[in-house]
C-alpha cells in the first residue's frame, strides 16, 4: 500500500524510497532534507526567508524538512514532512499553536514569497496556527514546471 501525506505526495518511512536529499540553503550553513522534486523550491524559499524575513538560526537546529510522522495531534493523517514536501523554519521563535509571532512587515514578505514559490503557510491555517511551517501545495508536475520557470533546475 502506498502511503500519502496530506498534500497527496508519496510518503515513506524510508527516505531513499521517496528520494529525500539534503538541499543547501544559500547564505547559510544549513541543509534541509526534502523530496528531490521540491527540494530546489523549498531551499530557494528558505534562502529568501533567511535574507528577507529573518535570519535562520543556524546553530539552534530548529530548521528541518523530512520527518516521517503524523500531523501533530492527528492519529490518521501523515504530515507533509513525511513526503519531504514541507519545511519548518525558526521553530523556536514560531512554535506550533502560537499566532502573530512575526511582525507585520515580515508577514507581508512571507506572503510575497509563498506566492512566488506556490507554497502554503501554516500561519494561514484556520484552526491551530503553525507559523514555522511551509509546504508544497501542487503536484510533482506543477512543481517541476515552477522549478524550471524560476531557473532552479
Amino acid at each position: 500500500m502506498t502511503e500519502k501525506s496530506q498534500n497527496g505526495w508519496t510518503a515513506s518511512k524510508d527516505p531513499k524510497e521517496i528520494k529525500i536529499k539534503p538541499f543547501p540553503v544559500k547564505g547559510t550553513d544549513l541543509k534541509i532534507r526534502c523530496n528531490e522534486i521540491c527540494g530546489p523550491i523549498l531551499a530557494a524559499f528558505a534562502a529568501e526567508f533567511h535574507e528577507k524575513v529573518e535570519p535562520l538560526d543556524e546553530g539552534s537546529l530548529d530548521d528541518w524538512g523530512y520527518a516521517y510522522r503524523n500531523v501533530r495531534g492527528d492519529k490518521t493523517n501523515l504530515s507533509n514532512h513525511s513526503s519531504g514536501t514541507a519545511i519548518d523554519l525558526n521553530a523556536r521563535k514560531h512554535p506550533l499553536g502560537k499566532a502573530v509571532t512575526f511582525k507585520p512587515i515580515q508577514i507581508v514578505m512571507i506572503r510575497q514569497l509563498i506566492q512566488k514559490y506556490h507554497l502554503v503557510w501554516g500561519g494561514d491555517y484556520k484552526n491551530r496556527k503553525d507559523e514555522m511551517h511551509f509546504e508544497i501545495k501542487e503536484t510533482p508536475e506543477q512543481v517541476k514546471a515552477l522549478t524550471k520557470e524560476l531557473g532552479l533546475a
